[in-house]
């Protein structure tokens, strides 16, 4: 997911897809390139990315997050980044890669789901976030030259990818808060910066915090609102981002207020 400028667009790599605009692709195991897309990625993982990998793998949410990821603060950022982690071998293969392909194929991350179309986000002026999408597969990969034709809808079709693609560009809309310094000097490593990185990728750490601890004593949550993301994780997950802008960017929520 990529932030973009109007402006920019034109200097972009890619095909830039309009809503009907059509292109060739399929990827399968006759193609000599299958799986060599799955290795030495730059994979970033969204908040929903997370959900869904964690509960394919029947793990909490802080145990995939030290096994399976990389937290990376990137120079003149506020928040960092969530990447994949690769797996130790000479190839860097994503850990989740077989000789058959994808072990997590159901709950596979957006920017898998959605390849070789990349999703960005364009920020307009007092306007919501608009997706926008290129399509980019790499020189080596033989699937854009098979017959199959797809739209950008009938490709978030045919790869499961409509929540997915909505939950980044819910993602887009908050992390672009980022852009201004919230911490104070503090930076993102100390505690508040430490309680937003669990209220928006660590649902299940953030659950216990908001149950476990003075925090309904300090917020308003509707009865309704705390039955949903007691059971729910994505619930959870859209409560930890409106926690964050209210807490951080002093926003107004309909699913929390300080008392």
């Amino acid at each position: 997911m990529k932030s973009v400028d109007l402006k920019d667009i034109p200097g972009l790599p890619g095909q830039k897809l309009e809503t009907k605009d059509e292109f060739h692709f399929k990827c399968h195991k006759g193609l000599t390139c299958f799986n060599l897309c799955c290795r030495n990625l730059n994979l970033f993982l969204y908040p929903y990315d997370v959900i869904r990998l964690k509960n394919n793998l029947n793990i909490s949410s802080g145990e995939f997050i030290d096994r399976y990821t990389d937290i990376v603060l990137r120079p003149g950022n506020h928040f960092p980044d969530v990447l994949l982690k690769m797996a130790d071998n000479d190839a860097k293969t994503c850990p989740y890669l077989s000789d058959t392909g994808c072990l997590v194929y159901p709950d596979r991350p957006d920017a898998c789901r959605t390849f070789p179309v990349e999703q960005g986000v364009m920020f307009r002026d007092g306007a919501q976030p608009e997706p926008v999408f290129f399509f980019r597969p790499p020189d080596f990969c033989l699937g854009q030259h098979e017959t199959q034709v797809f739209t950008i809808d009938t490709w978030a079709d045919d790869q499961d990818a409509a929540t997915y693609n909505a939950m980044t560009v819910l993602w887009a809309g908050l992390i672009g808060l980022f852009q201004a310094d919230p911490w104070g000097g503090e930076g993102p490593g100390g505690n508040r910066g430490k309680m937003a990185f669990m209220a928006l990728y660590n649902v299940d750490a953030f659950r216990e915090f908001v149950f476990g601890s003075s925090f309904l004593k300090r917020y308003k949550v509707k009865e309704d609102i705390r039955k949903k993301i007691k059971r729910n994780d994505v619930e959870m997950m859209k409560f930890g981002f409106d926690f964050v802008k209210v807490s951080f960017f002093q926003m107004s929520s309909k699913r929390l207020r300080l008392k």
